[in-house]
């Protein structure tokens, strides 16, 4: 059993994380009965700690007053940060538990508009895998447009912004009703129906400005099935990227499944024994990489950059070899 002290700041811990929590529920969780609970919400209440009681079947014990606890001084931007952080973070297996602890404990003591704003992200947010390499630096995030984006996702808003894919100099203006913001592979993306037409989307965040007012309001209609990161992946595979490709495999697609990072691309059946794999990246170089380790026969023909590039690495690795 802890000693008193360290058993009182466990409980703060457990309250700080919940929203309501039964008294049952927090003696287990400390290993005590539930009779000393109750004499440790007391000693917390005399130090000023805001602990309200709820009757009933469905009670316990609930944190009060935020106004009250020792204020986290964190500008906006900062608070949506640290969220960004946790969330991220909540991707690495064996830790996903203590993630969703501490960014409840931050929400709990932070001011009523900060905590609407991370709550905002945190539950508009789909976090995707993330552990692939590249050689091109993951492009900055804009933490205030990420909270803009989470609030206008949260409140059923439209967005309008400027989108220009890959930076190129042209730009298209776009309205679009938004559903899910992603992070992937280091990048963020937000899901959306685009107006007028209703059809699905994913738009990259580094890629799009957004535009003020809003473009009002609108009545939620959710991609079917609500798996919005796997929509990302397969729609990022044919046209987030700065580069794309289809790598016909001389292998069925089982096989090439099981030799691939599920963020790597789409794999498509042609037959039995013959497969494509629907890739890209925002270099040439990290492409070939991912196909040079399928570790399989395949054939490429586009795009010409990505041939130019293979045939150099053949030449390379050809040289670094003695004769046979």
């Amino acid at each position: 059993m802890l000693q008193t002290s360290a058993r009182l700041l466990a409980l703060l811990g457990q309250l700080q994380a919940r929203d309501l929590v039964s008294g049952a529920e927090l003696a287990t969780r400390l290993d005590v009965g539930e009779r000393t609970t109750r004499k440790d919400i007391e000693r917390l209440r005399e130090l000023g700690y805001p602990i309200d009681s709820v009757r009933g079947p469905a009670g316990g014990y609930l944190f009060g007053d935020h106004g009250r606890l020792p204020p986290l001084l964190l500008e906006p931007d900062e608070a949506v940060a640290v969220a960004v952080g946790l969330g991220s973070v909540a991707a690495v297996r064996g830790i996903e538990e203590s993630s969703a602890l501490a960014l409840a404990k931050l929400e709990h003591v932070l001011p009523d508009r900060l905590r609407r704003r991370v709550r905002a992200l945190h539950e508009s947010t789909d976090i995707g895998l993330n552990n692939t390499e590249s050689n091109v630096q993951a492009p900055p995030v804009d933490v205030a447009v990420l909270a803009e984006l989470a609030s206008a996702v949260r409140d059923r808003e439209g967005l309008r912004f400027f989108y220009r894919p890959g930076g190129r100099d042209e730009e298209e203006r776009v309205e679009a009703d938004p559903y899910r913001l992603v992070s992937w592979h280091e990048r963020w993306y937000v899901v959306a129906r685009r107006r007028p037409s209703g059809a699905w989307q994913v738009f990259r965040v580094d890629w799009l400005q957004l535009r003020t007012p809003g473009a009002g309001r609108f009545v939620a209609d959710p991609l079917e099935g609500g798996d919005y990161s796997s929509f990302v992946l397969r729609e990022v595979a044919f046209s987030g990227w700065s580069f794309h490709c289809r790598i016909a495999v001389d292998a069925p697609a089982a096989e090439v499944l099981s030799r691939i990072h599920a963020a790597v691309g789409v794999v498509e059946t042609v037959d039995d024994t013959h497969s494509v794999l629907v890739t890209g990246g925002d270099s040439l170089e990290i492409v070939a990489v991912w196909i040079g380790m399928l570790g399989l026969d395949f054939h490429v023909t586009e795009p010409p950059e990505l041939i130019e590039h293979l045939r150099l690495l053949g030449r390379r690795y050809a040289r670094s070899v003695p004769p046979l």
